[in-house]
């Protein structure tokens, strides 16, 4: 894509503080981090969403993610890890090119990736089951 800014940064065509790269991704800093070393996933192929992008990449993407957990918990000596992918405007997806977060969390951190939990009813629990089986017919 053209006017795509993280399909400019996978490709190199914009600098950024790179990670991590292989044919597939670039891993780089985020400018805007939650926490310290937090980083982005970007593969280089464009893909808005995860609805876009193919069960090959995305395998290799969650693969990858698990890498740079390890890595960056050990290189910084985080207290836990956040893997964060977010599709859709509702859902806090900002840019629309499939990307995942990588984000160290550290005992005391104001992060915020938390929700209030509610209640499943037996009335959703069917309706939920019933639809969604249904998709796999």
């Amino acid at each position: 894509m053209d006017n795509c800014i993280f399909c400019k940064i996978a490709g190199g065509e914009i600098p950024a503080a790179t990670l991590y790269e292989d044919e597939n991704f670039r891993v780089i800093l985020d400018l805007g981090p939650a926490s310290k070393g937090h980083a982005l996933i970007l593969p280089k192929a464009h893909a808005a969403n995860i609805y876009e992008i193919s069960d090959e990449l995305a395998a290799k993407a969650m693969i990858l993610a698990k890498k740079m957990a390890r890595v960056i918990t050990g290189a910084l000596h985080c207290d836990g890890f956040n893997i964060v992918q977010n599709n859709g405007e509702c859902a806090g997806q900002t840019v629309f090119h499939f990307h995942m977060h990588l984000i160290p969390r550290y005992n005391g951190d104001s992060v915020g990736i938390t929700w209030t939990p509610g209640t499943l009813t037996d009335e959703a629990k069917e309706e939920i089951l019933e639809k969604v089986k249904a998709q796999f017919s």
